[in-house]
């Protein structure tokens, strides 16, 4: 490629410069040949000046005198009188000359004027063209004409010609050797940027151009390689948001697929059972209570999956309502055991704290938190076996409080911990039915945290209990940013 665009750039330019010969050629042989008639001319004159000067005068010179002056002088002369009688000639016979007095000769009719005349015409007499001077002698009584063949002047005007044409030449020499380099130059800048215009259209917008200088090319070079940039940054966003589009196409259907098998199981029983009692065993007192109370405890898993579901899907979209305050971290632990007291007491579990510092307060939704650590000791009551301890407590991490729920419970195996926060993922998922898990405890915990800026995780090991940390901020500054037009309330 380099080699076709420098070839064609060298015969464009030589092609150029072949013109400007030309034009050189026509305009300098023009000139020359405008100057050397005038040179020619003034010479001419003189000599004519001369001539009528030399004795006896020209009104008596005889043939052989002429033909001497005229081949001192380097010309044809000719004496006329100014009635037009040609008194004597140096190439032809006087007497058998025409009238010279006549309009086509108009250097003599200048002359006999009292001017110098001067004529370029083909001559009457000896049928050769001829420059013709005439200058007047005697206040134009006589008039004396020198005139040199035309012949004569192109051939010194051509041989000047060819010294300027093989002067021009000589001179266009480096201007052909540049013009070489610089096409070199350009083919060589032409070829990379075409060469990197084909890497784009491939689709390689990692290639970028060398040689970014402040000239056309180095602009230019800049110009595609933040051109480059711009469609690498756009197509890896787009591919990045493709790669998102596809996550959240898969999320989508698993979500599907898990909220209608959540959604099955408890309306099949509900169906089932419902039929029965309709088909008679409503009134069978041995199974006709015990029919509507697993009814009633599959209807009650219904609307804790709804809730849940309602309450995972506000949090997402981020128009959950928050009003945020500071709240005594310690407080906050107390109402979460108020609220499942009773039931780790039914389960022979017992509870204990590790408070924060008194003065520890945490900037949060008090309510937020509160769902938080219930889910959290909820959890831990229904995998800790009776006789099992939970502790609950809190300690201060610089910027944030850090709160944490441990239990003694059967744990967790390692494999599963990176899915623990996922929707309806569980770990053991007959027995999370059976305590009556929605499978999104968990998840919803991982969102309210998040909302607060925080982080969670856990650590655990099967037979060893595990343990859920999260944190909380301890000023406003810390909660993070609503994004505009997410429709999130934020309140403090």
């Amino acid at each position: 490629m380099t080699r076709k665009i420098f070839l064609k750039l060298f015969v464009w330019v030589f092609m150029l410069m072949l013109l400007a010969l030309v034009m050189v050629d026509f305009l300098a042989t023009s000139v020359a040949q405008e100057n050397y008639i005038q040179n020619l001319t003034a010479q001419l004159a003189d000599k004519c000046r001369m001539i009528a000067l030399t004795p006896p005068g020209p009104e008596r010179f005889d043939a052989a005198t002429a033909r001497q002056l005229a081949q001192a002088a380097g010309g044809r002369l000719t004496v006329v009188r100014s009635d037009g009688k040609v008194l004597v000639d140096s190439d032809a016979d006087a007497a058998r000359m025409e009238n010279h007095r006549v309009p086509t000769r108009p250097e003599l009719m200048a002359a006999f004027n009292g001017d110098v005349g001067t004529n370029r015409r083909l001559s009457a007499t000896v049928k050769v063209r001829f420059l013709y001077v005439a200058v007047p002698v005697h206040n134009g009584a006589l008039a004396v004409r020198l005139a040199v063949p035309l012949q004569t002047v192109e051939t010194q005007v051509n041989r000047l010609r060819g010294k300027v044409l093989a002067s021009t030449a000589i001179a266009f020499l480096p201007a052909v050797l540049l013009a070489a380099i610089l096409a070199r130059y350009l083919s060589r800048r032409f070829a990379s940027v075409t060469a990197h215009a084909g890497e784009l259209a491939r689709g390689n917008f990692h290639s970028r151009l060398s040689g970014v200088d402040d000239s056309e090319f180095g602009r230019l070079a800049r110009t595609l390689n933040e051109t480059a940039a711009n469609l690498e940054a756009t197509v890896e966003q787009l591919r990045h948001e493709h790669s998102e589009l596809e996550k959240l196409e898969r999320i989508r259907k698993d979500f599907v697929i898990n909220v209608s098998h959540e959604l099955r199981t408890p309306l099949a029983s509900i169906q089932g059972y419902t039929e029965t009692l309709i088909d008679g065993a409503i009134h069978d007192p041995d199974h006709n209570m015990r029919f509507l109370g697993i009814i009633r405890h599959n209807a009650e898993r219904l609307a804790r999956l709804t809730s849940d579901l309602l309450s995972l899907s506000r949090i997402e979209q981020k128009r959950q309502k928050f009003e945020f305050d500071l709240h005594p971290a310690n407080q906050l632990i107390h109402d979460a055991f108020d609220l499942l007291r009773p039931i780790a007491g039914k389960s022979d579990i017992r509870l204990f704290e590790e408070p924060a510092p008194e003065d520890t307060f945490v900037f949060c939704d008090s309510e937020a938190v509160s769902q938080i650590l219930s889910n959290l000791l909820d959890n831990a009551i229904k995998y800790t076996p009776a006789g099992g301890r939970i502790t609950v407590g809190a300690r201060p991490a610089g910027s944030m409080v850090e709160f944490f729920v441990r239990d003694t419970g059967i744990g967790i195996p390692t494999e599963d911990l990176p899915r623990l926060f996922e929707r309806f993922y569980r770990v053991d998922k007959a027995r999370s039915r059976e305590l009556g898990g929605t499978g999104l405890g968990l998840s919803i915990v991982k969102h309210l945290v998040a909302a607060h800026n925080g982080t969670i995780r856990v650590e655990s090991a099967p037979q060893k209990g595990s343990a859920f940390y999260f944190t909380l901020p301890v000023e406003e500054s810390g909660l993070p940013q609503a994004p505009a037009g997410t429709g999130a309330e934020v309140t403090a």
